[in-house]
């Protein structure tokens, strides 16, 4: 035989050389689930090893991260019920919890790139993502909410916003309102081709943010899809978001694939709560070694194509690293 590819498997040095994707602290995003109060450490019950935490342990999590090379973090509200009213306003407020632990953190880490979450699914009391009006998810009053939340939360100099809401127009209509209050430097991670999946249970716990009555099928995309992401993409692109995300990332690879060939803005993919927690669940009952599952995962999702990921793995990844 003239060709024998294994030749070039025959050591780890050879291996090494011949790697064609590597996933590093550069291409990782930290989800972090905010709570009020003081000194707050609760974990996530369905999420081992994933805790909520008010701002003093998350500015020591945030710089502990950073000394790993952690560099992007995006920040989720704990909202509790007593402040949930119909038109997520404390969505806005600029004296609420989330927005003044959003000041702290960049006046403690000017270098952290912060992103945010758009969706009024945490601050509704109907549990979704826009204005419910008898049964029917209303898109076009939505936007003027969603819009008035990323303003508010770009006043509190954070870098960029995470549109997750999945109304029609959102990512134009929120750089409109981001240019219009004097902050075109706010970048836009639209949440671009987001699933109703069944992923997001452990996420929502997480948050106390499931829906209220029935589900989230009539403004998330259907599983089934393909090219429709391509259709979101489009518009995403057009309207101006800066990236491009795919969310689950795990067995939506082909999707991540997809928006890398079409499209030359970076592409994030958001490895959620559920991906997470089976690896973890799986690990601890010994079914698999969830570390060498967890880097095979976040690895394909590197090799399908995304530039940046979302995900639960990303200290104790880094951390894995050091004993390498």
């Amino acid at each position: 035989m003239q060709r024998r590819p294994r030749r070039n498997r025959a050591s780890r040095a050879l291996r090494d050389l011949s790697q064609e994707n590597q996933v590093t602290a550069n291409d990782l995003i930290f989800p972090l689930f905010l709570l009020e109060g003081k000194n707050q450490i609760t974990e996530v019950s369905s999420m081992p090893g994933i805790h909520r935490l008010s701002i003093e342990p998350m500015l020591k999590e945030i710089e502990e991260c950073m000394n790993l090379g952690i560099q992007a973090f995006d920040i989720f509200p704990v909202v509790d019920e007593s402040y949930k009213d119909k038109m997520a306003t404390k969505s806005h407020d600029t004296s609420f919890f989330y927005h003044q632990a959003l000041k702290r953190v960049k006046e403690e880490f000017p270098e952290a790139l912060v992103i945010t979450d758009v969706a009024m699914d945490p601050y509704s009391s109907d549990g979704h993502d826009g204005i419910v009006e008898n049964g029917q998810i209303i898109n076009d009053a939505t936007l003027e909410v969603l819009a008035q939340m990323a303003v508010a939360q770009a006043e509190m100099g954070i870098d960029m916003v995470g549109p997750s809401d999945m109304m029609d127009g959102r990512v134009g209509y929120l750089r409109d309102a981001l240019d219009e209050a004097g902050f075109s430097n706010v970048g836009i991670m639209s949440y671009t081709a987001k699933y109703a999946s069944s992923f997001y249970g452990p996420f929502r716990d997480a948050l106390d943010s499931a829906p209220k009555f029935g589900d989230k099928k009539t403004y998330q995309m259907n599983p089934a899809n393909r090219k429709e992401a391509l259709i979101e993409a489009e518009l995403d692109y057009i309207e101006g978001a800066d990236v491009l995300m795919v969310k689950p990332a795990m067995v939506y690879l082909d999707i991540i694939s997809d928006l890398k060939a079409n499209y030359d803005l970076p592409i994030a993919a958001y490895n959620v709560s559920g991906e997470y927690s089976m690896i973890k669940a799986a690990g601890q009952k010994g079914w698999l070694d969830a570390d060498r599952t967890r880097d095979e995962t976040l690895l394909s999702i590197k090799r399908a194509g995304a530039d940046m990921i979302l995900t639960y793995f990303a200290k104790e990844f880094m951390l894995s690293q050091r004993t390498k």
